[in-house]
């Protein structure tokens, strides 16, 4: 829709065959979903990038052994805190699950290895806790809970990360550090035009590429100013857009015929 209504000053060619188009078929209330709802997946977008960028995640990933805690009265303790103050190892460890309690475990402890105990986590890559089979008698040494929740939801971050990691733009990134601010200043400069043209489209029905604000623009892309204030700004702005389109007289819908009519008339004029 930008392309279609560039400026003429700012259009080295143009086939006649475009005429055929006309801008004012497309202006609708769709455009509010077209432009700031774009916009909004944006500031999603931001949102995510910003805790990427302000939290980085040590790159050795955590094991299922971080989210195991000792009860011990009323309070917990890491559990591999809780077996090197004893000097246990936790391969020697047996564990059965505590009927109806959710990830509670009983714990008992093979000191000479000779009960056959398979260990918390016998691999290092292990995502579920190991049970072991416990002799008759046998009396638990502590009771261990699991954050399974927890654990899940580390690996969809991690995961989540490494993949960012591994496809991010590396000249935006360097550009993010650069200014200090957090954020993907590209990024968010895109996500104020979007949403003023979806202004301009409610108010005037019609798309006006070229922004008045140009300098302002410019200042967002160069991360002159504060993520949260940037935030707030973007979210006040998305209201002012959904009330205005709200109470625009704009057509419901594209005139999605006159459109695919006039592309049927010019592939056919170019193809035969």
């Amino acid at each position: 829709l930008e392309l279609l209504a560039s400026p003429s000053d700012c259009v080295r060619y143009r086939s006649p065959l475009m005429d055929a188009f006309k801008t004012e078929w497309f202006i609708s209330k769709t455009c509010q979903q077209s432009f700031a709802g774009y916009a909004y997946g944006q500031i999603k977008k931001a949102r995510g990038l910003n805790k990427k960028i302000s939290n980085p995640m040590p790159s050795e990933k955590k094991s299922i052994l971080d989210f195991c805690h000792i009860i011990e009265g009323r309070q917990t303790v890491p559990l591999q805190y809780w077996l090197a103050q004893r000097g246990m190892e936790q391969r020697r460890v047996g564990l059965i699950k505590i009927a109806h309690a959710r990830e509670l475990y009983a714990l008992f402890y093979d000191a000479d290895g000779t009960l056959g105990y398979h260990s918390i986590a016998p691999k290092p890559e292990a995502t579920t806790l190991s049970l072991s089979s416990i002799p008759e008698g046998e009396t638990p040494l502590a009771h261990l809970s699991f954050n399974q929740d927890g654990y899940s939801s580390y690996c969809r971050e991690y995961a989540s990360y490494q993949q960012w990691l591994a496809e991010r733009n590396e000249t935006r990134y360097q550009g993010t550090q650069a200014h200090g601010q957090g954020y993907d200043a590209k990024n968010m400069m895109h996500t104020f035009r979007l949403l003023e043209t979806a202004r301009d489209i409610a108010l005037y029905g019609e798309i006006r590429p070229r922004r008045p604000n140009r300098d302002e623009l410019l200042a967002i892309k160069r991360g002159s100013f504060p993520y949260n204030e940037l935030l707030a700004r973007a979210e006040t702005l998305i209201n002012e857009v959904e009330n205005l389109f709200a109470q625009s007289d704009l057509p419901a819908a594209v005139n999605s015929s006159l459109a695919i009519n006039s592309l049927v008339e010019i592939r056919t004029k170019i193809y035969g």
